[in-house]
């Protein structure tokens, strides 16, 4: 457990500095103004003021990340950016404030450095904060969990740009994102994040993305492959139409199973807890109300983590071609991969503004020495924990000494 680093004030109102202005974001706002213990004193954002219409006029708006650590008692990381969001999280913490993220991105790219510097969770509400959650309910009851997953109703590794400006229209989330969703990047990043948090392995890179008609029958297949791999995995599946939630395998002592089976969660010796929806924003104030009360943090990356998102060309990338953006490209997407075995991975979440610089075939694993990437903080912290994992790889063991 993480010791709280701040003194909250004695009053009712928690102040909430709000980073992002998307759909997280403006789903935060919607929130905590209803609310009379919450309120949103300012939201840091990179557009120009006057551009964000959306935003509801009772939310101070701010270029200053120092403005809103002055008027906040909690920070609300939501920008889904990891490069932005890795000098929004230092400073928060060097200022003494709990730090709350909906950003797996930013948390499997380099939350890793951050971890025992300051309270640092992820929050309820998105996939890993749901996983967390029904991973510290069954522990509670004594199941040892096997498998944590994820559910989709869909995946397209290479969608069209047109269908998802479609989707993103309608279902009011940017091109960005909705691509990431759709092409399997998002959730290669959650269960990666939800690896690190539980000291979970993957069974393979890119995951298994199981595909069955029913959920019962995915369900029972990474069962079976969790059981193969002999420790526990983080992965997802894929049965059409299914709504978005997350579920833990697990097995229970022997003596439990004939109360299971009267419980009708039938006879064993592998169940699957589920919980089947995440609401996101709408759950966030729980997480920031058990931060305010002391509670340790929900999850987070670990201080050693073995599970990183790699990039991939969708298609063949040529010298000088300019990747724009990393995380919900039309140009490459991310997997899952043990940091370990690829020390020459390009991590996804420092890929956006890098130019290739060496050919790169279509479904190709994008390496160091094939791209120029743009400095920053998180480009710095990002390799330098792939390099450590390698390292701790190689390291003798206690029974090789």
């Amino acid at each position: 457990m993480v010791a709280p680093m701040w003194s909250f004030p004695n009053t009712k109102t928690i102040r909430i500095g709000v980073v992002g202005t998307g759909f997280i974001a403006r789903r935060m706002f919607d929130s905590a103004r209803l609310m009379s213990d919450l309120r949103v004193t300012r939201a840091l954002t990179r557009r120009p003021l006057e551009s964000c219409d959306e935003v509801p006029g009772h939310v101070q708006l701010t270029h200053s990340l120092q403005d809103v650590i002055d008027h906040a008692d909690v920070v609300v990381e939501c920008s889904g950016d990891p490069v932005h969001a890795t000098p929004v999280v230092r400073e928060a913490l060097d200022a003494g404030l709990p730090v709350i993220t909906m950003n797996s991105e930013f948390h499997v790219t380099c939350g890793s450095h951050f971890v025992d510097r300051g309270y640092l969770t992820e929050a309820h509400g998105d996939q890993p904060g749901v996983q967390a959650a029904l991973h510290l309910e069954a522990t509670g009851m004594g199941f040892e969990p096997i498998a944590y997953g994820n559910m989709k109703g869909f995946l397209n590794l290479d969608p069209k740009a047109e269908e998802m400006q479609y989707w993103a229209s309608r279902q009011g989330f940017s091109v960005q994102q909705t691509t990431s969703f759709t092409d399997g990047t998002k959730v290669q990043i959650e269960q990666a994040f939800v690896a690190n948090s539980f000291g979970a392995d993957i069974a393979k890179p890119g995951l298994l993305a199981l595909r069955s008609e029913t959920f019962e029958e995915a369900t029972g297949k990474l069962a079976a492959a969790a059981v193969d791999h002999g420790t526990p995995i983080s992965d997802f599946i894929v049965v059409p139409g299914q709504a978005p939630g997350v579920f833990v395998i697990a097995t229970i002592d022997e003596s439990q199973r004939p109360v299971l089976e009267a419980l009708k969660m039938g006879p064993g010796p592998h169940y699957t807890l589920v919980r089947p929806y995440h609401l996101c924003a709408l759950e966030i104030p729980n997480t920031i109300r058990q931060a305010v009360q002391g509670h340790p943090p929900l999850l987070n990356n670990s201080a050693t983590p073995t599970i990183g998102v790699a990039a991939v060309a969708k298609k063949a990338l040529q010298p000088g071609d300019q990747i724009d953006v990393g995380i919900g490209s039309f140009l490459v997407r991310g997997e899952a991969v043990r940091l370990a075995e690829r020390p020459d991975h390009v991590p996804i979440g420092i890929l956006a503004g890098a130019t290739i610089t060496r050919r790169v075939a279509a479904g190709e694993m994008l390496t160091l020495d094939q791209v120029d990437l743009p400095p920053s903080e998180a480009r710095d912290i990002a390799l330098g924990s792939v390099q450590d994992a390698a390292l701790r790889r190689s390291a003798p063991s206690a029974e090789d000494v």
